[in-house]
């Protein structure tokens, strides 16, 4: 028994100095980058983004035709306000898409295409009260600018603009050629935008070296211990599928139901398949993203991070590495006393790289385990993307514009739960990075779709400044 307790205590200092050991070699990967000075961006930019954000350019869904007044008189605005792009760049309009191209000196190297997009999401009548200043006003109150696009995405679109204006004046004549594209229908895929961009693109035989996107952030006091800004450029994003699960009986009378009634054995699937998630898991990309993460916390919380072998699914579960499950739409029954003959309900999913859309349906099929119940897909099925290079030298461009006008921020690269548009682009450019500098911190990050959209005033600076200075760095 002795014997056995020796070897038993020291297997435990083993186990604990191992621990440790990879908890003390667990040290920071950033590299230092000479700060510069930014730009100064006049209040008059400001103006420039109020402007756009009181068109109404809404996406709805895939069957609401788009206000074309709203669209073109977003146009008619750009064109006003940055009058260097628009006579300098080549531009041309795809629907209500706009495309602009920015000649480079030197035709052997690549181009690179800034991207965002044009539309937003409906605002809820019922939520009007709620919110500090209109919707479509661009109001600026208490340092903030409210309205449907200070965050998703018309943002990016100003501030892309804005930016390639104070080049032309300041005289650049950029190295690479650069493209501007900004689709009007990403809010519902993107397909006659984007899409139509891209088809556009490749008809004509361009190659990115990259594309540059909406969907990363600069996180602020979200990941419990981290006290640096956290800049996530993410390299790829998460599939995307919806499917309808209806299930057909007999029905009958409320006043005789059977234990397997339509709508109570629909509640049981639905419950099965939140009851059985896909489990979380990791790639290199997520060991790559606690590496970087892992130095900067606190000790117990690197602990964490060093030994993912011990402690890795409370991290996976932080990061959202599974494949999602979602019931979002429920239908069935038409009076109170009659147990309805069909019912519905829609279940959207996330899919996670390395997995698809069909072990999503097998999934489903498998979960269920009811015959009446049938399963089809609602929307396109959209895979999970590539997983871009993080060690490029488009992504240390990146990283590089991050931490001259952020020093000391942490940049490492992501995973995206949520779609964009680069999806349309994957054939004709490399890599896609999703990034610009928005600060998304626990006081405006419900404002994504949400009530009180907003944005620091002195946020958007910093967007125009990123770009300008990406803009001066491409072309080194």
């Amino acid at each position: 028994m002795k014997k056995f307790l020796k070897l038993l205590a020291i297997a435990v200092v083993a186990f604990v100095l191992f621990v440790l050991l990879k908890t003390l070699t667990l040290t920071s990967k950033s590299s230092a980058v000479a700060q510069v000075t930014p730009i100064e961006v006049p209040d008059e930019a400001l103006a420039r983004l109020q402007k756009t954000i009181q068109f109404k350019t809404i996406s709805y869904s895939y069957t609401t035709p788009h206000d074309s007044i709203e669209f073109t008189g977003l146009h008619h605005h750009f064109a006003s306000v940055f009058p260097l792009v628009h006579s300098q760049l080549e531009k041309k309009t795809i629907q209500y898409s706009l495309l602009y191209k920015w000649p480079g000196t030197d035709a052997s190297l690549k181009p690179v295409l800034l991207m965002s997009h044009l539309d937003v999401v409906p605002v809820d009548e019922g939520t009007l009260k709620d919110w500090e200043a209109p919707p479509f006003s661009g109001e600026i109150k208490n340092g903030n600018i409210y309205g449907r696009g200070t965050m998703d995405d018309k943002v990016s679109v100003v501030a892309i603009l804005e930016a390639v204006e104070t080049a032309l004046k300041a005289g650049l004549k950029p190295k690479r050629t650069l493209y501007l594209a900004f689709g009007h229908d990403e809010e519902i895929g993107g397909e006659q935008g984007a899409g139509a961009i891209a088809r556009y693109l490749q008809e004509q035989g361009v190659q990115f070296e990259c594309v540059i996107d909406e969907g990363g952030e600069i996180v602020e006091g979200l990941v419990p211990g981290l006290t640096k800004d956290l800049a996530i450029i993410n390299v790829a994003e998460k599939g995307y599928v919806s499917f309808e699960l209806t299930i057909a009986t007999k029905g009958g009378h409320s006043s005789m139901p059977t234990a397997d009634n339509t709508i109570g054995s629909l509640a049981k699937a639905i419950t099965n398949l939140e009851a059985n998630q896909f489990p979380y898991k990791t790639i290199p990309l997520i060991d790559r993203q606690i590496e970087i993460m892992g130095p900067h916390m606190p000790f117990i919380q690197k602990m964490a991070f060093a030994n993912t072998w011990l402690f890795g699914s409370k991290i996976y579960e932080a990061l959202g590495t599974h494949t999602t499950t979602a019931p979002t739409i429920i239908k069935g029954g038409v009076k109170d006393n009659v147990i309805p003959t069909s019912a519905s309900v829609v279940v959207n999913f996330r899919v996670m790289p390395g997995e698809t859309t069909e072990d999503v349906l097998q999934h489903i099929i498998k979960t269920v385990n009811d015959t009446r119940i049938t399963v089809k897909s609602i929307s396109n099925r959209n895979e999970p993307s590539p997983v871009s290079d993080y060690e490029s030298a488009s992504y240390k461009i990146i990283e590089k514009t991050v931490l001259q006008l952020l020093p000391g921020a942490i940049v490492t690269p992501g995973l995206v739960s949520g779609g964009t548009d680069t999806k349309h682009y994957q054939t004709i450019s490399e890599n896609a990075y999703r990034f610009f500098p928005i600060r998304v911190n626990d006081t405006n990050i419900t404002g994504f779709h949400g009530i009180n959209e907003h944005l620091a005033v002195s946020n958007y600076k910093e967007i125009v400044q990123f770009y300008y200075q990406l803009i001066q760095n491409l072309n080194e």
